[in-house]
């Protein structure tokens, strides 16, 4: 049995022409009953599954990992008070986390993806992943070519720094992500894949997909 029904990606083609607070109160049931308390539940439902292998899941709930629809305006140009799609992190300290450290996931009419990795981080943890890398090149290595992720994710992304401290110079040269201040991976898939009975299976297989990158992280920094 689907977790969503089609009405789901519906309301995101609905909205996009008419994202506006009338438009949305008219349609609050419908947000309410088709895509807000399905989500929820879905998610929960891969809290759980998650907690069955790491107990430092147990006690999350889904409310601790779902992003609200209205979207932050007060210093963007684009004015539209809400999302096109939702959005989730399930990691054992849900929206709080600093880092992904489980999985991220969003659906809507355009996509379903999913995330993980390192992709906000501070100057002296950015230090410590990065001299981590160097201290160990070849299990980094051994994580990020592991078949099963690249066969998911592809590469590790990010943005880079142009300079880095010199004593991690050498090192970059025999692995270059030593640059990044960044270390992220996405994967996607169309969005009809929502309305698939086997939604939950596609966004555990890719939790388990990245764990051997983000086993590497975890190493290294505290992720919670």
């Amino acid at each position: 049995m689907a977790f969503f029904n089609p009405d789901f990606l519906q309301f995101f083609i609905d909205l996009a022409p008419n994202n506006n607070k009338d438009w949305f109160d008219l349609n609050r049931k419908r947000y309410e009953n088709n895509v807000k308390e399905p989500f929820k539940s879905f998610v929960q439902h891969v809290i759980n599954e998650i907690a069955k292998k790491d107990s430092s899941f147990k006690e999350l709930e889904a409310k601790d990992c779902i992003f609200r629809i209205n979207r932050d305006i007060r210093f963007s140009k684009e004015k539209s008070p809400y999302k096109l799609m939702v959005s989730a992190v399930v990691a054992s300290n849900g929206k709080k986390s600093k880092a992904v450290n489980g999985v991220y996931f969003e659906f809507g009419p355009e996509h379903v993806r999913v995330y993980g990795g390192v992709y906000e981080i501070d100057k002296d943890d950015l230090l410590t992943v990065r001299e981590g890398i160097a201290a160990d090149i070849p299990a980094f290595q051994k994580a990020y070519n592991n078949p099963v992720f690249k066969n998911v994710f592809g590469n590790i992304l990010g943005e880079k720094n142009k300079i880095i401290p010199k004593e991690l110079k050498e090192a970059a040269e025999k692995e270059p992500l030593i640059f990044n201040k960044q270390w992220y991976f996405y994967t996607q898939f169309e969005p009809e894949m929502v309305l698939d009975e086997k939604l939950d299976q596609l966004i555990l297989n890719c939790y388990e997909a990245g764990r051997p990158v983000e086993n590497f992280f975890n190493k290294l920094i505290k992720r919670d």
